[in-house]
Protein backbone atom coordinates (compact mmCIF):
# COMPACT_ATOMS: atom_id res chain seq x y z
CA UNK A 1 0.00 0.00 0.00
CA UNK A 2 1.20 3.52 -0.85
CA UNK A 3 0.08 6.35 1.43
CA UNK A 4 -0.15 9.80 -0.17
CA UNK A 5 -0.72 12.56 2.36
CA UNK A 6 -2.23 15.68 0.87
CA UNK A 7 -3.54 13.26 -1.72
CA UNK A 8 -6.53 15.43 -2.58
CA UNK A 9 -4.33 18.49 -2.96
CA UNK A 10 -2.45 19.82 -5.95
CA UNK A 11 0.80 17.84 -6.19
CA UNK A 12 -0.54 14.90 -4.17
CA UNK A 13 -3.50 14.24 -6.48
CA UNK A 14 -1.24 14.68 -9.53
CA UNK A 15 1.02 12.00 -8.09
CA UNK A 16 -1.96 9.68 -7.61
CA UNK A 17 -2.81 10.35 -11.28
CA UNK A 18 0.74 9.35 -12.21
CA UNK A 19 0.45 6.09 -10.25
CA UNK A 20 -2.96 5.38 -11.80
CA UNK A 21 -1.40 5.66 -15.27
CA UNK A 22 0.53 2.48 -14.42
CA UNK A 23 -2.55 0.76 -13.06
CA UNK A 24 -1.47 1.31 -9.45
CA UNK A 25 -4.47 1.90 -7.20
CA UNK A 26 -3.41 0.28 -3.91
CA UNK A 27 -3.27 3.81 -2.52
CA UNK A 28 -4.57 5.35 0.70
CA UNK A 29 -5.33 9.06 0.41
CA UNK A 30 -4.71 11.04 3.60
CA UNK A 31 -6.03 14.60 3.71
CA UNK A 32 -8.46 17.03 5.27
CA UNK A 33 -11.18 17.91 2.76
CA UNK A 34 -13.05 20.53 4.78
CA UNK A 35 -15.33 22.84 2.82
CA UNK A 36 -12.96 23.42 -0.09
CA UNK A 37 -13.51 21.86 -3.50
CA UNK A 38 -10.31 19.85 -3.57
CA UNK A 39 -12.44 16.71 -3.17
CA UNK A 40 -13.07 17.12 -6.90
CA UNK A 41 -9.42 16.20 -7.50
CA UNK A 42 -10.33 12.69 -6.33
CA UNK A 43 -13.28 12.09 -8.63
CA UNK A 44 -11.20 10.86 -11.59
CA UNK A 45 -8.73 8.95 -9.43
CA UNK A 46 -8.62 5.34 -8.28
CA UNK A 47 -7.55 4.50 -4.73
CA UNK A 48 -8.30 1.97 -2.01
CA UNK A 49 -9.29 4.23 0.89
CA UNK A 50 -9.39 7.74 2.32
CA UNK A 51 -8.39 8.72 5.86
CA UNK A 52 -8.65 12.10 7.53
CA UNK A 53 -5.17 13.37 8.39
CA UNK A 54 -5.91 13.36 12.14
CA UNK A 55 -7.25 9.81 12.08
CA UNK A 56 -4.23 8.62 10.12
CA UNK A 57 -1.86 10.16 12.66
CA UNK A 58 -3.83 8.66 15.55
CA UNK A 59 -3.62 5.17 14.04
CA UNK A 60 0.05 5.67 13.25
CA UNK A 61 0.94 6.70 16.80
CA UNK A 62 -1.00 3.74 18.22
CA UNK A 63 0.72 1.51 15.66
CA UNK A 64 -2.76 0.34 14.70
CA UNK A 65 -2.91 0.95 10.95
CA UNK A 66 -5.20 -1.61 9.26
CA UNK A 67 -2.66 -1.97 6.43
CA UNK A 68 1.12 -2.00 6.02
CA UNK A 69 2.41 0.91 3.94
CA UNK A 70 5.35 0.17 1.68
CA UNK A 71 5.78 3.92 1.19
CA UNK A 72 4.55 7.25 2.54
CA UNK A 73 4.65 10.11 0.05
CA UNK A 74 4.13 13.10 2.31
CA UNK A 75 2.76 16.04 0.32
CA UNK A 76 0.32 17.22 2.99
CA UNK A 77 0.90 20.71 4.40
CA UNK A 78 -0.52 24.19 4.57
CA UNK A 79 1.22 25.73 1.54
CA UNK A 80 0.06 29.32 1.95
CA UNK A 81 3.05 31.67 2.01
CA UNK A 82 0.84 34.33 3.62
CA UNK A 83 -0.48 32.16 6.49
CA UNK A 84 -0.07 34.15 9.71
CA UNK A 85 -0.95 31.48 12.29
CA UNK A 86 2.55 30.33 13.24
CA UNK A 87 1.28 27.85 15.84
CA UNK A 88 -0.84 26.14 13.20
CA UNK A 89 2.10 25.89 10.79
CA UNK A 90 4.33 24.50 13.53
CA UNK A 91 1.85 21.76 14.32
CA UNK A 92 0.55 21.02 10.81
CA UNK A 93 3.73 21.34 8.76
CA UNK A 94 6.54 20.60 11.22
CA UNK A 95 5.37 18.36 14.05
CA UNK A 96 3.07 16.29 11.84
CA UNK A 97 5.96 15.63 9.45
CA UNK A 98 8.25 14.64 12.33
CA UNK A 99 5.78 12.05 13.61
CA UNK A 100 5.31 10.50 10.17
CA UNK A 101 9.04 10.40 9.49
CA UNK A 102 9.81 8.85 12.88
CA UNK A 103 7.34 6.05 12.19
CA UNK A 104 8.64 5.48 8.66
CA UNK A 105 12.25 5.33 9.85
CA UNK A 106 11.36 2.90 12.61
CA UNK A 107 9.39 0.66 10.24
CA UNK A 108 11.88 0.95 7.36
CA UNK A 109 9.11 2.36 5.18
CA UNK A 110 10.02 4.44 2.13
CA UNK A 111 9.46 8.13 2.94
CA UNK A 112 9.41 10.92 0.34
CA UNK A 113 8.37 14.38 1.49
CA UNK A 114 7.75 17.88 0.19
CA UNK A 115 10.07 20.67 1.24
CA UNK A 116 9.98 24.00 -0.60
CA UNK A 117 12.08 26.60 -2.38
CA UNK A 118 10.55 29.02 0.14
CA UNK A 119 13.30 27.79 2.47
CA UNK A 120 15.78 29.84 0.42
CA UNK A 121 14.23 33.10 1.58
CA UNK A 122 15.27 36.13 -0.47
CA UNK A 123 17.84 34.07 -2.36
CA UNK A 124 20.90 35.93 -1.12
CA UNK A 125 22.58 32.60 -0.31
CA UNK A 126 21.75 31.16 -3.71
CA UNK A 127 19.76 28.01 -4.48
CA UNK A 128 22.25 25.25 -3.78
CA UNK A 129 20.65 22.19 -2.13
CA UNK A 130 23.86 21.06 -0.45
CA UNK A 131 23.29 20.10 3.18
CA UNK A 132 25.80 22.64 4.47
CA UNK A 133 23.88 25.40 2.69
CA UNK A 134 20.52 24.11 3.93
CA UNK A 135 21.72 24.53 7.52
CA UNK A 136 22.37 28.27 6.94
CA UNK A 137 19.14 29.32 5.21
CA UNK A 138 16.87 32.11 6.48
CA UNK A 139 13.29 31.88 5.13
CA UNK A 140 11.32 35.13 4.93
CA UNK A 141 7.85 33.75 5.67
CA UNK A 142 6.47 31.35 8.26
CA UNK A 143 5.55 28.74 5.65
CA UNK A 144 9.15 28.58 4.44
CA UNK A 145 10.35 28.43 8.04
CA UNK A 146 8.07 25.47 8.83
CA UNK A 147 9.59 23.60 5.89
CA UNK A 148 13.11 24.62 6.88
CA UNK A 149 12.56 23.31 10.40
CA UNK A 150 11.72 19.86 9.11
CA UNK A 151 14.71 19.85 6.73
CA UNK A 152 16.90 20.66 9.75
CA UNK A 153 15.20 17.91 11.79
CA UNK A 154 16.08 15.46 9.02
CA UNK A 155 19.70 16.59 8.92
CA UNK A 156 20.17 16.53 12.71
CA UNK A 157 19.14 12.88 12.76
CA UNK A 158 21.13 12.01 9.64
CA UNK A 159 17.80 10.84 8.23
CA UNK A 160 18.77 12.26 4.85
CA UNK A 161 20.61 8.96 4.43
CA UNK A 162 17.29 7.08 4.56
CA UNK A 163 14.54 9.41 3.29
CA UNK A 164 14.11 11.80 0.35
CA UNK A 165 12.94 15.41 0.45
CA UNK A 166 12.10 17.67 -2.49
CA UNK A 167 12.41 21.44 -2.48
CA UNK A 168 9.66 22.27 -4.97
CA UNK A 169 10.09 25.52 -6.89
CA UNK A 170 7.16 27.26 -8.66
CA UNK A 171 4.96 24.30 -9.56
CA UNK A 172 1.94 24.91 -11.79
CA UNK A 173 -0.56 22.72 -13.57
CA UNK A 174 -3.82 20.79 -13.31
CA UNK A 175 -5.58 20.22 -9.96
CA UNK A 176 -4.47 23.49 -8.36
CA UNK A 177 -7.96 24.97 -8.72
CA UNK A 178 -8.86 24.92 -5.00
CA UNK A 179 -5.81 26.94 -3.95
CA UNK A 180 -7.35 30.42 -4.23
CA UNK A 181 -4.70 33.14 -3.94
CA UNK A 182 -1.99 30.45 -3.89
CA UNK A 183 -2.97 29.13 -7.34
CA UNK A 184 -0.39 29.71 -10.07
CA UNK A 185 -0.27 32.84 -12.19
CA UNK A 186 -0.96 30.62 -15.23
CA UNK A 187 -4.33 29.65 -13.77
CA UNK A 188 -5.14 33.23 -12.75
CA UNK A 189 -3.99 34.67 -16.09
CA UNK A 190 -6.11 32.21 -18.08
CA UNK A 191 -9.25 33.45 -16.36
CA UNK A 192 -8.23 37.13 -16.49
CA UNK A 193 -7.69 36.85 -20.24
CA UNK A 194 -11.03 35.09 -20.70
CA UNK A 195 -12.83 37.83 -18.72
CA UNK A 196 -10.94 40.99 -19.64
CA UNK A 197 -8.47 40.22 -22.42
CA UNK A 198 -5.65 41.48 -20.20
CA UNK A 199 -3.42 40.33 -17.33
CA UNK A 200 -2.20 42.23 -14.26
CA UNK A 201 1.34 41.71 -12.91
CA UNK A 202 3.10 43.35 -9.99
CA UNK A 203 5.51 46.14 -10.76
CA UNK A 204 9.09 45.61 -9.71
CA UNK A 205 10.37 47.51 -6.68
CA UNK A 206 14.02 46.86 -7.60
CA UNK A 207 15.90 48.72 -10.32
CA UNK A 208 17.72 45.60 -11.53
CA UNK A 209 14.43 43.96 -12.51
CA UNK A 210 12.08 45.63 -15.00
CA UNK A 211 8.33 45.31 -14.49
CA UNK A 212 7.44 41.69 -15.24
CA UNK A 213 11.15 40.88 -15.42
CA UNK A 214 11.24 39.22 -12.00
CA UNK A 215 12.34 35.62 -12.52
CA UNK A 216 11.17 32.30 -11.13
CA UNK A 217 11.90 28.65 -11.82
CA UNK A 218 8.52 27.46 -13.14
CA UNK A 219 8.08 23.67 -13.17
CA UNK A 220 5.13 21.77 -14.63
CA UNK A 221 3.44 19.42 -12.19
CA UNK A 222 3.44 16.56 -14.72
CA UNK A 223 7.24 16.76 -14.83
CA UNK A 224 7.53 17.08 -11.04
CA UNK A 225 5.60 13.87 -10.41
CA UNK A 226 7.94 11.97 -12.73
CA UNK A 227 10.79 12.73 -10.35
CA UNK A 228 8.65 11.64 -7.40
CA UNK A 229 7.76 8.42 -9.19
CA UNK A 230 11.44 7.66 -9.80
CA UNK A 231 12.34 8.28 -6.17
CA UNK A 232 9.56 5.98 -5.02
CA UNK A 233 11.19 3.11 -6.90
CA UNK A 234 14.73 3.97 -5.80
CA UNK A 235 14.78 3.73 -2.00
CA UNK A 236 18.58 3.72 -2.13
CA UNK A 237 18.52 7.34 -3.38
CA UNK A 238 18.08 9.69 -0.43
CA UNK A 239 18.77 13.27 0.57
CA UNK A 240 17.19 16.70 0.23
CA UNK A 241 17.00 17.74 -3.40
CA UNK A 242 15.86 20.74 -5.43
CA UNK A 243 13.01 20.15 -7.84
CA UNK A 244 12.80 22.81 -10.50
CA UNK A 245 13.79 23.05 -14.14
CA UNK A 246 17.11 24.71 -13.42
CA UNK A 247 16.21 27.64 -15.68
CA UNK A 248 14.66 30.87 -14.41
CA UNK A 249 12.14 32.60 -16.68
CA UNK A 250 10.42 35.97 -16.33
CA UNK A 251 6.80 36.59 -15.46
CA UNK A 252 6.54 38.27 -18.87
CA UNK A 253 7.67 35.00 -20.48
CA UNK A 254 5.07 33.08 -18.52
CA UNK A 255 2.21 35.42 -19.39
CA UNK A 256 3.32 35.53 -23.02
CA UNK A 257 3.04 31.75 -23.11
CA UNK A 258 -0.52 31.87 -21.76
CA UNK A 259 -1.57 34.41 -24.38
CA UNK A 260 0.11 32.30 -27.08
CA UNK A 261 -1.73 29.18 -25.91
CA UNK A 262 -4.98 31.12 -26.34
CA UNK A 263 -3.95 32.50 -29.74
CA UNK A 264 -3.83 36.12 -28.54
CA UNK A 265 -1.29 38.94 -28.39
CA UNK A 266 -0.04 39.83 -24.88
CA UNK A 267 -1.73 42.70 -23.05
CA UNK A 268 -0.24 43.29 -19.59
CA UNK A 269 -0.96 45.96 -16.96
CA UNK A 270 1.63 46.44 -14.22
CA UNK A 271 0.19 47.26 -10.80
CA UNK A 272 1.74 48.24 -7.45
CA UNK A 273 2.57 45.52 -4.96
CA UNK A 274 0.38 45.51 -1.85
CA UNK A 275 2.05 47.18 1.15
CA UNK A 276 4.40 44.80 2.95
CA UNK A 277 4.58 42.20 0.19
CA UNK A 278 7.94 43.36 -1.15
CA UNK A 279 9.65 42.27 2.07
CA UNK A 280 8.48 38.67 1.46
CA UNK A 281 8.79 38.66 -2.33
CA UNK A 282 11.29 36.45 -4.16
CA UNK A 283 12.61 38.33 -7.20
CA UNK A 284 14.67 35.42 -8.48
CA UNK A 285 14.62 31.67 -8.00
CA UNK A 286 16.49 29.04 -9.97
CA UNK A 287 16.99 25.48 -8.81
CA UNK A 288 20.50 24.12 -8.87
CA UNK A 289 19.81 20.59 -10.13
CA UNK A 290 23.28 19.01 -10.05
CA UNK A 291 22.66 17.02 -6.86
CA UNK A 292 19.64 15.05 -8.05
CA UNK A 293 21.03 14.61 -11.56
CA UNK A 294 24.17 13.08 -10.03
CA UNK A 295 22.00 10.27 -8.60
CA UNK A 296 21.09 9.10 -12.11
CA UNK A 297 17.56 10.48 -11.89
CA UNK A 298 16.34 11.01 -15.47
CA UNK A 299 14.79 14.38 -14.61
CA UNK A 300 13.62 16.06 -17.81
CA UNK A 301 11.47 19.16 -18.02
CA UNK A 302 9.52 20.39 -20.99
CA UNK A 303 10.09 24.01 -22.10
CA UNK A 304 7.90 26.61 -20.38
CA UNK A 305 5.93 27.36 -23.53
CA UNK A 306 5.19 23.68 -24.15
CA UNK A 307 4.12 23.11 -20.56
CA UNK A 308 1.80 26.13 -20.56
CA UNK A 309 0.30 25.03 -23.89
CA UNK A 310 -0.41 21.57 -22.48
CA UNK A 311 -1.99 23.02 -19.33
CA UNK A 312 -4.09 25.68 -21.04
CA UNK A 313 -5.27 23.76 -24.10
CA UNK A 314 -5.25 20.29 -22.58
CA UNK A 315 -6.88 21.10 -19.23
CA UNK A 316 -8.02 24.64 -18.50
CA UNK A 317 -9.91 24.99 -21.78
CA UNK A 318 -11.60 21.58 -21.35
CA UNK A 319 -15.00 20.89 -19.72
CA UNK A 320 -13.26 18.79 -17.03
CA UNK A 321 -9.88 20.39 -16.33
CA UNK A 322 -8.78 17.89 -13.69
CA UNK A 323 -6.35 15.02 -14.07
Amino acid sequence: MIVVTGGAGFIGSAFVWRLNLEGIDNIVIVDRLGTEEKWKNLVNRRFADFLHKDEFLRLLIKDDLPFRPRAIVHMGACSSTTERDADYLMENNFHYSCRLAEWALRKRCRFVYASSAATYGDGRLGFDDGDDVTRTLHPINMYGYSKQLFDLWVLRRKAEERIAGLKFFNVFGPNEYHKGDMASVVFKAFHQIRREGRVRLFKSCRAEYPDGGQKRDFVYVKDAVEVMRWLLDHPDINGIFNLGTGQARTWNDLIGAVFAALGREPAIDYIDMPPGLDAQYQYFTEAKMDKIRATGCPATFRPLEEAVQDYVAGRLAQPDPRL
